[in-house]
């Protein structure tokens, strides 16, 4: 399953939220959507910083990635980035694929 990096960090609105339910609230809402999906969260932590919150989130595929995250940032609460993950046998793929690529100006 592919697996996803998000980043976050919360609006005013989505601060007020967050102290309103705390983080086991937000984590608990976290972990609905991604089951309901067919996702499994691996890793969840709050920070502080330019980003409030971290997630290694597993997904069954990039179309599902990129409904949560349009449904998310619909919201106003939250700024979101999202960095498909890759393993290191999908890297040594990609090493083994040919690519036939010629440098601009070559």
């Amino acid at each position: 399953m592919p697996k996803f990096l998000i980043q976050a960090s919360y609006t005013p609105e989505g601060t007020k939220g967050l102290l309103r339910e705390g983080a086991s609230g937000r984590s608990a809402a976290v972990d609905q959507i991604v089951a309901d999906l067919g996702g499994e969260v691996e890793a969840m932590y709050f920070a502080f910083g330019e980003d409030d919150i971290v997630l290694i989130v597993d997904f069954p595929d990039a179309v599902t990635m990129a409904a949560v995250s349009l449904t998310v940032k619909a919201s106003g609460a939250l700024h979101t980035r999202a960095t498909p993950l890759l393993t290191l046998d999908e890297i040594d793929e990609a090493v083994r694929r040919q690519v036939a690529f010629r440098a601009p100006g070559a």
